[in-house]
């Protein structure tokens, strides 16, 4: 990509620089302006970075997450895999008081792994599947969009379609040199960019914990990739996702039928026996 190439055609014009002057040759020619670091060019170029920011991470094969925050009190933290192809998958690792869950989603499907105390209700099964098309639009989309809401390529858009953004300056995150960015914007504004299906129920949810405005962070780095993003929403909660390791190889793989119990199969069950 343009991006990753830049870098390496200063590094060789500067190069040929020092060896030229170091031989002795002269040229009565003006020296050529300096071109700005990508770093430079994210700072001052903000709509047009992030436009490339949205390019390069569409392209993104994979990235490993981790998400930590506090959400009505409570501390949570996730970590996990984007598989960002078609069809999106993921394997998350979800932390909270109440302990460890395992959940993968294979495009429509989403697959939690039940607890060793708890599978005797399951034939001893380990993972349950919910089919997300097999239920209720609503329930099925806002399942679906905790995985999505992780997807760097989402938190760039985001940050894109909201005006006011600023910079805040140069940071290093976890050793890589990013630009860090931010914007302050109503709770109508970040409602328009989250899914419809989800809009009232946040909305409401905000607005029941006094929540009027809400703070969005991203840090891009000099491949235009998110390296971090957060979010602020007033006392009601907070997060911080950390992006590594994009485009390394990973396999998410559906369980074995042999260990998954059927949800949709089980209702039905449950349903015959009233």
């Amino acid at each position: 990509m343009s991006s990753w190439k830049k870098p390496a055609l200063m590094a060789v014009s500067a190069l040929t620089a020092f060896a030229v002057s170091a031989c002795g040759v002269t040229s009565g020619a003006s020296e050529a302006p300096k071109q700005p670091s990508v770093l430079e060019l994210l700072a001052s170029d903000l709509k047009g970075s992030l436009l490339k920011a949205a390019e390069a991470t569409d392209k993104t094969d994979s990235v490993t997450v981790t998400m930590t925050g506090t959400m009505a009190g409570e501390k949570i933290s996730v970590q996990g895999l984007l598989d960002l192809g078609d069809p999106l998958k993921a394997e998350m690792k979800m932390t909270n008081s109440k302990g460890a869950t395992t959940v993968r989603m294979i495009g429509a499907v989403i697959f939690t792994e039940i607890p060793a105390e708890n599978r005797a209700g399951t034939g001893g099964k380990r993972w349950m599947k919910m089919d997300l098309t097999g239920l209720s639009e609503m329930a099925g989309s806002g399942f679906a969009k905790q995985f999505e809401d992780v997807d760097p390529v989402k938190q760039v858009k985001t940050l894109l379609a909201i005006d006011g953004t600023t910079v805040v300056g140069q940071e290093t995150v976890n050793g890589v040199p990013t630009v860090h960015y931010t914007v302050t914007t109503p709770v109508a504004t970040y409602l328009k960019q989250i899914d419809a299906m989800r809009r009232d129920t946040t909305e409401q949810t905000l607005a029941a914990q006094g929540v009027k405005e809400l703070t969005i962070d991203l840090w891009v780095d000099e491949q235009y990739r998110p390296r971090r993003a957060g979010l602020v929403m007033g006392t009601m909660g907070d997060m911080v996702i950390d992006y590594t390791d994009y485009d390394k190889t990973v396999t998410i793989e559906t369980p074995p039928p042999a260990e998954t119990a059927d949800f949709a199969e089980m209702l039905k069950g449950l349903t015959a026996d009233i």
